[in-house]
């Protein structure tokens, strides 16, 4: 094991901060059935919401943990379906792994074929993924738009596309939790999903830097 030097806050004080607010929910907390490495990612993603309800609600194919870290270390490219995930997670934490971040939701092909087809910008970013090669041995990163995670289950069934991990946490009322409930159905593919209604952008982003903590330390 090594100190964390990439993956912590900037500043002392911020480190102090971060450290105290962990140790104040692995206090309050209570009971939990999680690993020790799949506590440091629920710990965070509670951190990062203020919400206890994701000790419970958060839910781990049993190799998500090592197949995420083995993909970090290996410089896998992060595939997410809005731009707040890319945007949210830290640069000098994914360039010290060589990792990179990709969206297509907003690119004028992407809109165009959308349109024409009467579905989802997101169904579309993902396809277009696809097309670039980037959801074979990548981190999907799923926070808002449940069409973006059905449709990458789509390719795994159909494609037989091999993602590292899937991180599918979108939030919402329309099929949210159903493309999560068909997530965890994957038995070959590593996810890590919120069960249910909850999820969003800021839980996948609290994911992806804890993974990222866990690899840097291991």
């Amino acid at each position: 094991m090594t100190t964390n030097t990439i993956t912590e806050q900037m500043t002392q004080a911020g480190q102090k901060i971060e450290h105290d607010s962990f140790a104040i929910v692995d206090q309050e907390v209570g009971a939990h059935n999680y690993e020790t490495a799949e506590w440091a990612i629920v710990r965070r993603m509670i951190h990062a919401t203020a919400d206890f309800e994701f000790n419970g609600l958060t839910h781990f194919h049993k190799e998500a943990v090592s197949a995420g870290l083995q993909a970090i270390k290996q410089g896998a490219a992060i595939v997410a379906d809005v731009e707040m995930i890319c945007v949210g997670l830290s640069k000098p934490r994914l360039s010290h792994f060589g990792v990179s971040t990709h969206h297509f939701i907003s690119d004028t092909d992407v809109i165009t074929q959308a349109k024409a087809e009467n579905s989802t910008r997101a169904v579309q970013a993902m396809r277009k993924a696809h097309s670039l090669d980037l959801l074979d041995g990548g981190i999907i990163a799923v926070g808002n738009a449940p069409t973006a995670l059905l449709e990458v289950i789509r390719f795994i069934k159909e494609e037989n596309v091999k993602p590292a991990l899937i991180v599918g946490m979108p939030v919402g009322f329309v099929s949210a939790a159903e493309s999560k409930a068909e997530t965890e159905l994957l038995a070959d593919i590593p996810w890590i999903t919120t069960h249910g209604r909850k999820g969003g952008s800021t839980l996948v982003v609290a994911c992806i830097h804890a993974l990222l903590a866990l690899a840097e330390a291991g």
